[in-house]
């Protein structure tokens, strides 16, 4: 998003000037004197169009005739004075998936020598190298060829490009390292490579890098040590280098940006204590640590961070006690997730409590006893208490969470009965595996469930009962109900779940036929009915469910052939092993028309 900020600045500005030189020209000469699009750079644009092999984007489309700086020529941006290409922006809406371009970007376009601009954005489906002639397009101040498929490495000659201000090659397949010279761009405002697969160190040289404001270079396959160093402008407010393979300590030097405002290194190797001096980045908003091999006491100085509203410090080595002036400081935190570290908090800190927060994430942090009671229920939209030894307190646990959306409470040895709880409205995600909940699943599941319901998982509880019956409208993609006591048959209105992409319903009780009506289902991609009592045969409708990544019908009462299509005829032997009498790839060839047709 924030290079998308970048573009649509540099348009506005190519506009505004555009719009300045047209009146020029107009009270300079009559319009018929007006330079149409000079030939060379139309004959490269026309030769950028034949390379592209499908254009469901339509952009291209309104590429005729002879005037490529008419207006006409979508996304195409001239000079009127003297009719050479100065802009060419091809970018996708970011919510039209369906929208793409299918092909690769020829060498010619280094013969625009007079563009500015170059966004080629979210086209999916572009492949092949970034050209090395682009390294010729010296008026080059913004190059942005993010979201697509391209692959090979990125040019070290994109280091001559001493104008460019924006770099963005995110979202693609590059591979190699990282080219040093890219650190000549002493005018480099935005970098972004990330989501890619690019190996090796940050090479040194980027600490010539004094204007930068914006470096993101996560989701790539980087290593070695974070530069101490890593970058020496004061003006930085994004640094992104998570999911990589950073090794080392905490780069002290990245405490003395005073402007920084998101920095995020989660997800590498990270090892050692968090500085004090991490005080001293008086702008930050969030700091985001998880996933790393960090140890030690948080430090206190954290909470002199007075913008600082998403802290997340999970999945590391952090150990007891937290600082007690922690409470007392962070004026503006909304989200705060300490999970899985070496915490024994026993109950939740009334810091935490007391706050009004958004996010409170305290998973494996080995708490006790009573649910917590929080001082502005309210203001709490994501809750992951998961993984603790939490036993009680559910009955008014709900009270007032009007906001909430997200709740996790599995892993514990909470017991209650469903019935006897009403949850919030807008849930959009509950997840209770894993305790010993009893009750009827039609207690969640009915004509007042919430719309909004995307995602249940309440496996390994006591619930008994049917599976209740299905109406239309609901959101449902997850729906795992696992390894508890229920009963009944699978309820043919299961077909309304139209957007259900996982159904788990193993080690219960249910018997009955697998409904036809499953194969309408057509998002799914994983299906686990093992360990029933299901009888008949498994519908060939089940054909319909092309995305299907897994399934598993194994220790049931099914008989007859298996669906003869992909993927069914190639999943593993045991997803059908123990049934009474199965048969067809992969298993042995059914005998004759009566076995395949047993079940009916």
């Amino acid at each position: 998003m924030q290079i998308l900020g970048w573009v649509l600045k540099v348009l506005l500005m190519c506009s505004v000037l555009g719009m300045f030189s047209v009146t020029s020209v107009a009270q300079e000469r009559p319009l018929s004197q007006a330079p149409i699009c000079f030939e060379a750079d139309r004959l490269v644009l026309q030769e950028f169009k034949a390379k592209i092999l499908k254009d469901t984007t339509e952009i291209l489309a309104s590429w005729m005739g002879k005037d490529c700086c008419g207006g006409d020529w979508e996304g195409v941006v001239c000079n009127p004075a003297t009719g050479r290409v100065t802009g060419l922006a091809l970018q996708r809406p970011d919510r039209e998936l369906g929208m793409y371009m299918i092909g690769t970007l020829p060498a010619a376009l280094g013969n625009l020598h007079f563009l500015e601009v170059m966004v080629i954005s979210g086209m999916k489906h572009i492949t092949g190298p970034i050209p090395e002639s682009l390294s010729n397009l010296t008026r080059l101040t913004q190059l942005i060829l993010e979201d697509n498929s391209l692959e090979g490495s990125i040019p070290p000659a994109l280091g001559h490009l001493s104008l460019l201000q924006t770099l963005s090659l995110g979202g693609n397949r590059l591979k190699g390292p990282i080219p040093p010279s890219l650190g000549n761009l002493r005018n480099l405002l935005v970098i972004n490579l990330g989501k890619n697969s690019l190996s090796g160190p940050i090479p040194p040289t980027f600490i010539s890098f004094l204007s930068l404001q914006s470096l993101d270079f996560s989701f790539n396959l980087l290593s070695g040590f974070i530069p101490d160093a890593l970058v020496r402008s004061q003006n930085l407010t994004y640094i992104d280098l998570s999911n990589n393979q950073f090794s080392g300590k905490f780069p002290i030097s990245i405490c003395g940006l005073a402007n920084l405002q998101d920095l995020s290194l989660s997800h590498n190797q990270l090892t050692g204590t968090i500085p004090e001096q991490i005080g001293g980045l008086r702008s930050l908003n969030s700091l985001k640590l998880s996933g790393n091999k960090f140890i030690g006491h948080i430090p206190a100085s954290i909470s002199r961070l007075p913008t600082l509203w998403n802290l997340n410090l999970s999945r590391n080595g952090f150990s007891d006690p937290l600082p007690i002036i922690l409470g007392r400081g962070i004026p503006s935190l909304l989200s705060i997730d300490l999970s899985y570290n070496n915490l024994s908090l026993g109950t939740v800190p009334n810091w935490i409590k007391d706050r009004p927060l958004s996010n409170v994430n305290l998973a494996g942090c080995k708490l006790r006893g009573t649910l917590p009671k929080f001082t502005r229920p309210d203001s709490l939209s994501s809750i992951d208490l998961s993984n603790n030894l939490l036993t009680d307190g559910i009955s008014s646990f709900f009270t007032n969470m009007s906001s909430l959306q997200n709740i996790k409470l599995s892993n514990n040895q909470l017991k209650f009965d469903v019935s006897e709880i009403r949850f919030p409205d807008g849930l959009a995600s509950m997840d209770l595996h894993s305790n010993q909940i009893t009750g009827s699943l039609s207690s969640i599941i009915n004509n007042r469930t919430s719309s909004f319901l995307e995602a249940l998982d309440v496996s390994g509880n006591h619930f008994s009962g049917e599976i209740p019956e299905f109406t239309e409208g609901l959101s449902l993609k997850v729906l795992n109900i696992g390894s508890n006591k229920i009963t009944g048959h699978i309820p043919s209105s299961i077909s309304n779940l139209i957007e259900l992409e996982m159904l788990d319903i193993q080690r219960n009780q249910i018997a009955g036929t697998i409904p036809t009506s499953l194969g309408l289902l057509s998002k799914l991609q994983w299906l686990d009915v093992s360990v029933n009592s299901l009888t008949g045969k498994i519908p060939t409708s089940l054909l319909g469910i092309r995305g299907l990544r897994h399934a598993n019908f194994r220790a049931n009462r099914l008989c007859g052939e298996i669906p003869q299509g992909r993927p069914y005829n190639i999943f593993p032997g045991s997803a059908y092993a123990h049934n009474l009498c199965l048969c067809g790839k992969p298993l042995p060839p059914c005998r004759g028309k009566n076995q395949a047709n047993l079940g009916q």
